[in-house]
């Protein structure tokens, strides 16, 4: 068996084995995961819905699917909102397991309205991971029938795609600016920009603390970026069972000083990757049993 065999097999051991117990926890974790990721995606169509059918006139800069099609019939006559509420309708479907097929479809509405809604020269990285979580279940629905393959797959899925998605993230840095990315003045300059929007919006500025320390010298700045550009090189470890939740952990870390350095929160990205940040299926186990043995004491 050739290296690279040996570490596809390690790999496909260590990404999809987990989650095999057919316990109360892993199936509550599952479900749950799956209903928060339903909950968001519906949250997010709708709430683009209303913003397309207010704001958008035009194609200015064509994303995704908008590449090959023309969307601007998403922008009149309550389209974009009547696809809100077609893809609420697939994930109920495809939740109580009523059409294998429905997560897919829904996926295919999902990325129709996202490129509708941000095709005026922006892009939005707050939902990319709820789509993949979505992909994930549409494929498990799909090509599995047993709960626990699909359960062991979408997990699986979700640790290699977010893995490799950080990493490649880390890549593209150093690739586009070279090894001075994590220049604290770099952070500086943000939050001056920051400060700008934020006294032109509110009136006032209060800086956090983390941006106080880089306002008063730069190299607090280099150091958590550093720490940054560290965290997203090496969150492809996450493939493996031992360091997975160590590793989610230093990511959801990464992103609380996004939003304390640049006043940036990604919302749907931190709370899924708290859900896969710990073993809640041995917690969940854990309490019940817990709770069964002081019930029996009792």
């Amino acid at each position: 068996m050739s290296a690279l065999s040996r570490f596809s097999h390690t790999l496909r051991r260590e990404l999809f084995s987990d989650f095999a117990a057919d316990t109360t926890g892993t199936h509550v974790y599952f479900r749950g995961l799956e209903l928060f990721l339903l909950v968001y995606t519906v949250y997010f169509c709708w709430t683009w819905g209303g913003y397309i059918q207010q704001n958008i006139s035009s194609v200015l800069l064509p994303l995704g699917l908008a590449n090959y099609i023309d969307v601007s019939f998403m922008f009149a006559h309550n389209v974009a909102l009547l696809n809100a509420a077609l893809i609420g309708v697939l994930g109920l479907v495809g939740f109580f397991r009523l059409w294998r097929p429905a997560y897919l479809l829904a996926l295919f509405a999902f990325h129709l309205q996202y490129v509708a809604r941000y095709s005026l020269g922006e892009i939005s990285h707050g939902s990319n991971l709820v789509g993949m979580g979505v992909l994930g279940l549409g494929l498990a629905l799909l090509f599995f029938r047993d709960e626990e393959h699909r359960r062991r797959f979408t997990f699986g899925f979700l640790y290699f795609f977010i893995g490799l998605g950080y990493t490649s993230a880390a890549v593209c840095k150093l690739i586009g600016t070279g090894i001075t990315w994590p220049d604290g003045r770099h952070l500086l300059m943000w939050i001056a920009e920051r400060k700008v929007d934020t006294l032109s919006k509110f009136g006032a500025f209060e800086p956090s603390l983390l941006q106080e320390m880089t306002l008063q010298d730069y190299r607090f700045g280099t150091l958590f970026l550093v720490f940054g550009l560290l965290t997203e090189a090496i969150s492809f470890l996450m493939w493996w069972r031992k360091l997975r939740y160590v590793v989610v952990l230093l990511v959801i870390g990464m992103h609380i000083g996004i939003f304390l350095t640049m006043n940036i929160f990604f919302h749907a990205s931190t709370y899924l990757l708290l859900l896969l940040g710990l073993p809640w299926h041995r917690i969940i186990d854990a309490v019940l049993e817990r709770s069964r043995t002081l019930a029996f004491s009792g």
